[in-house]
């Protein structure tokens, strides 16, 4: 059975940075996207970035030029490197692994961002 393990979430003061980190554990195949997504109090679940097999990246809009998605296909591993946080980043941050047939989360790390 496969499980998404992710760390490295906290408290941080606005102006810093995080790095997220998502593992899979098991066997997992044909990965063709890994990425992040978070819900604040209150809100809707939002996407922050995705990062495909092949490489190619997308972000939303409130995070691009801060935030960078970068993937190990062999630690079936994804990061998310945070800059210049802001208090409304301040969120649950989901990871997820997309194939053929199966679609994996993560619990959830909260990140909270300091004014």
């Amino acid at each position: 059975q496969v499980q998404l393990v992710e760390s490295g979430g906290g408290l941080v003061q606005a102006g810093g940075s995080l790095r997220l980190s998502c593992a899979a554990s098991g066997s997992i195949f044909s990965i063709n996207a890994m990425g992040w997504y978070r819900q604040a109090p209150g809100k809707q679940r939002e996407l922050v970035a995705v990062i495909t097999s092949g490489g190619s990246t997308n972000y939303g809009d409130s995070v691009k030029g801060r935030f960078t998605i970068s993937r190990d296909n062999a630690k079936n591993t994804v990061y998310l490197q945070m800059n210049s946080l802001k208090p409304e980043d301040t969120a649950v941050y989901y990871c997820y692994f997309q194939g053929i047939g199966y679609d994996y989360w993560g619990q959830g790390t909260q990140v909270t961002v300091s004014s």
